[in-house]
């Protein structure tokens, strides 16, 4: 029962860091994207204060993430294994996103859109959980 308890924290964790972005984190694009107008003025922002924000809702996104992994498949290899790809993928398309940012998105807009998703969502953990599941029918049979 506390396993199911600590699933549904991590969902009501990643939940509420979507319902309260606006208050919680420091980001001019929110609007911008929210739009979805290419035309839309780009917003005057602060360098610091917007990575250190998405570094922090990284950091929240990982651990939520990683909470459910863990208490879902009950595997410490797995939920490493997790905690690995979710660093990597980050590591890969945080400077990308940054770039984009630099380019002011002339780089081109829906690119730059999709890869603020795996920035500020918690994508990763949508691609992990079906695939842990499979690896856990697999071994199973």
């Amino acid at each position: 029962m506390l396993r199911w308890i600590l699933v549904l924290l991590g969902v009501l964790g990643l939940i509420g860091i979507r319902g309260l972005e606006d208050k919680l984190f420091y980001d001019p694009f929110l609007y911008f994207f929210k739009t979805a107008d290419q035309n839309e003025i780009f917003p005057d922002f602060v360098w610091g204060k917007l990575i250190i924000s998405y570094l922090f809702r990284f950091g929240l996104n990982a651990l939520f993430s990683l909470l459910i992994i863990h208490f879902l498949f009950q595997n410490r290899e797995w939920t490493k294994q997790a905690s690995i790809l979710i660093l990597l993928v980050f590591a890969i398309v945080f400077p990308i996103y940054l770039f984009c940012i630099y380019d002011r998105f002339d780089f081109g807009y829906l690119f730059s859109f999709y890869v603020r998703r795996f920035v500020i969502q918690p994508l990763t953990v949508v691609l992990l959980v079906p695939i842990f599941y499979y690896r856990k029918k697999i071994s199973q049979n």
